[in-house]
């Protein structure tokens, strides 16, 4: 499955090649023979994005006989309630409430202030007890992070 993931990783790569604001979030041959690939972009993705990189993945995947058995190919973008996987999701969602799950189960919830290679930065409010909330930055390096996803409020 590697191989097949890698190939069409290649796919991908090559067909968004000259649309600096999409990249790939994820591909992965789920057990039940679904081809998921989650694409992503700094101004969102289209319908049009995801069937374009559809027929050059399918097309590709068929002449060059990659997959060996029947599978279905399932091309979107992440549901917003999906947690980041990249570190350009990070960048893409700078300026939005979002919750972090620390590896110790602690959530913090806050404004994503800035992302590096190693932490991101949020405005968390705090509010001790008898006393007004205040904004307070906080580091989070990635190393301690579980998850993150954007928090959506209505």
């Amino acid at each position: 499955m590697q191989d097949v993931e890698k190939r069409v990783i290649e796919l991908i790569a090559e067909k968004i090649a000259d649309r600096e604001d999409l990249f790939i979030v994820s591909v992965k041959m789920r057990p039940n023979k679904i081809l998921e690939i989650l694409l992503d972009g700094d101004n969102g993705v289209s319908i049009d994005d995801c069937a374009q990189v559809s027929r050059h993945v399918g097309f590709h995947l068929e002449e060059e006989n990659v997959v060996d058995n029947a599978y279905r190919l399932e091309v979107s973008s992440p549901g917003i309630d999906s947690n980041f996987v990249n570190n350009r999701q990070y960048q893409r969602n700078i300026g939005r409430t979002v919750q972090v799950k620390l590896d110790d189960n602690t959530k913090i919830e806050g404004t994503l202030l800035a992302v590096d290679e190693t932490k991101i930065s949020i405005l968390q409010k705090v509010k001790e007890k008898g006393k007004k909330a205040q904004e307070v930055e906080k580091e989070l390096p990635f190393d301690q992070i579980k998850a993150t996803k954007v928090v959506i409020s209505f």
